[in-house]
């Protein structure tokens, strides 16, 4: 018999957002001998989070506490906010999809920028609502033209990442709270700050949990080193989280997680030493790409966005560095995708990245 999909999933097309490195592996029977194209942190975890989860692993017959009660009270504390304003989830890509859900019926309006984290489209797509694109402004997402379009288009929901994903640029707190005071009526702002901890300023405005048009989204995934272990939050109104523990799966985070991120939050120094880290190794991979010509772009993540110049030539050298058991990525549509994305790694991987790299530019030359 037809399987009886519903009517918005059989429409869509098979996708997968992400061909993870594990794949490529496993396509080219090859381990890969530097994984710097997935934004993960080549600095590690906290001591104090890997002890912490030690501890928990032995406890791992038991459910994780549905509530995360402790974790949400120590966010609740350092952000000052409510542990009410607070909300815990499988990451930011679950979150998004659950802002999806709880905001979106079908064939209403988000906006994004065109080239941005690809995830928010997935789900988008995946509740049968309608995506509204608007070009980067010197491969910075475009805060006014955001705004503009969710008016236009009388969109529910509108998203930037800040700092960028996938270019690594930014926008200043007051650019920041100068968009939210102009969402439209009926319109929430999804402000993206994955990679906000490896910002050399303060770029974040000050959080206001009185506004039910923002919802943040933070992450122990990037900056904490904890991508493999699922962990993110968001800090919105009340009503707003209300909203989410609505449809969250609730026993959605393992325990290991929780505490891992607990005790990251207590261990500021360790974050100290990754943000000094992330500076050192951005301005290594700066540094780099000027000796071969190329232009990369300021950065606030734990990636860099190098120009090589074309389309073409970017997508070649992907391929060519993941023969070479280099594992990278680049931005997807045009005009971003001339850029490579160079993550952060150790110096062993930066040095393998390096050797190869160094290798392809000797081999055009000659041809």
């Amino acid at each position: 018999m037809a399987i009886p999909f519903s009517r918005i999933v059989e429409n869509l097309p098979e996708s997968t957002p992400f061909v993870g490195p594990e794949t490529l592996e496993r396509q080219s029977g090859k381990a890969f001998l530097a994984r710097i194209g997935a934004n993960e942190s080549a600095f590690g975890l906290s001591p104090l989070a890997a002890s912490a989860m030690r501890e928990a692993v032995a406890e791992s017959h038991y459910y994780a506490d549905p509530e995360s009660y402790e974790l949400r009270q120590a966010l609740a504390e350092k952000h000052r906010v409510n542990i009410d304003e607070i909300c815990v989830d499988a990451g930011i890509d679950s979150l998004l999809g659950l802002t999806v859900r709880m905001l979106l019926e079908p064939n209403q309006n988000v906006v994004t920028s065109h080239g941005a984290y690809p995830t928010l489209n997935y789900h988008v797509a995946g509740f049968g609502a309608n995506l509204v694109t608007v070009p980067y402004k010197n491969y910075h997402e475009d805060p006014d033209a955001l705004i503009k379009a969710a008016t236009d288009h009388n969109a529910k929901l509108v998203y930037l990442s800040n700092p960028d994903n996938p270019m690594g640029t930014w926008h200043g707190a007051a650019k920041i709270t100068q968009m939210i005071s102009n969402i439209p009526n009926n319109c929430v702002f999804a402000l993206d700050e994955a990679y906000i901890e490896f910002a050399e300023e303060a770029i974040a405005p000050p959080i206001d949990t009185s506004n039910p048009q923002v919802i943040r989204y933070r992450t122990f995934s990037k900056a904490y080193g904890m991508a493999g272990q699922r962990i993110g939050y968001v800090i919105a109104h009340q009503d707003l989280i209300t909203g989410f523990n609505k449809i969250r799966n609730h026993f959605g985070i393992n325990r290991v997680a929780q505490q891992g991120a607990l005790a990251s939050l207590k261990d500021d120094a360790f974050l100290t030493t990754v943000r000094t880290a992330a500076i050192a190794a951005r301005e290594r991979v700066t540094q780099f790409a000027n000796t071969h010509g190329l232009t990369a772009l300021p950065s606030s993540t734990n990636f860099v966005a190098v120009d090589l110049g074309s389309t073409e030539v970017a997508k070649q050298t992907i391929a060519e560095l993941n023969q070479r058991q280099i594992f990278m990525r680049m931005p997807g549509v045009e005009p971003l995708n001339r850029f490579i994305r160079i993550g952060l790694g150790t110096d062993q991987e930066h040095e393998e990245f390096t050797t190869a790299f160094n290798s392809l530019m000797n081999k055009r030359k000659r041809t």
